[in-house]
């Protein structure tokens, strides 16, 4: 269940896609080094407006890259970092992984998962159509979001291409992820 880094990326503004880097920083606590999510108290301009004082539960952006994969197959001019992730993963179902996931990225840093990304239409104006690729319904008509995983910085690093991704699943019962 262990994966790997594919990239890394951040912005200091507010933009719906982040430039690749060469290496990121995790701050306990905050985020993203220079990312315009960075903090204690919530960065998401929407969730500014409700309420400035909440945790920020979304410090961390992780999108797998089998999505970005499956979306170029359908047609889209997706990569890495432009769906606004700050990780991009190989090799985890971070779908699937449950609330409260430990991940054990490259040498120090670990990202608890807290949710699901919820996007919004800000993606199909990034390309028409992307938000209903990203968003889907089960057979009972339940919501399916698959535009990444967010998470919160309990122990700072480094994190670069490359770098391992160990998996540490939360005691059992998994709670299965909501958005944040």
């Amino acid at each position: 269940m262990d994966g790997v880094v594919v990239a890394v990326s951040s912005s200091t503004t507010h933009t719906f896609s982040k430039s690749n880097q060469n290496k990121i920083r995790l701050i306990a606590g905050q985020g993203v080094e220079n990312d315009a999510h960075l903090g204690v108290t919530v960065k998401h301009r929407s969730r500014v407006k409700q309420d400035p004082t909440q945790p920020n539960l979304r410090q961390v952006h992780l999108i797998h890259m089998e999505l970005l994969e499956e979306l170029q197959l359908k047609g889209f001019d997706v990569s890495v970092g432009q769906l606004g992730e700050n990780v991009t993963t190989r090799g985890i179902n971070l779908l699937g992984l449950p609330t409260g996931t430990k991940l054990h990225v490259g040498e120090t840093a670990v990202i608890e998962v807290m949710g699901l990304r919820n996007p919004c239409a800000q993606i199909d104006h990034f390309q028409p159509g992307l938000l209903a690729a990203v968003v889907g319904k089960d057979d009972e008509g339940n919501l399916i979001r698959k535009a990444g995983i967010m998470g919160v910085v309990l122990t700072g690093g480094n994190v670069q291409p490359g770098d391992s991704i160990r998996v540490d699943l939360p005691p059992e019962p998994h709670k299965p992820l909501e958005r944040v």
